[in-house]
């Protein structure tokens, strides 16, 4: 259960990749609604899979 201490990061990170997606598409004129969907979505799993890993490590 130790990699689920590093899983929630992975979330963190394509949020990061997508806002910069965003950014770079903003710049060039080009739809980039998806992106900043896609990066809310993945800092929301972020925060719920933070809540509950924390939660469980409170369990113990």
């Amino acid at each position: 259960m130790n990699y689920l201490k590093f899983v929630q990061y992975f979330y963190l990170a394509f949020a990061v990749f997508f806002v910069y997606d965003a950014f770079a598409k903003y710049t060039n004129h080009e739809s980039y609604l998806l992106s900043i969907i896609i990066a809310a979505v993945s800092l929301g799993m972020f925060f719920f899979r933070r809540h509950f890993y924390n939660k469980y490590q409170n369990r113990k």
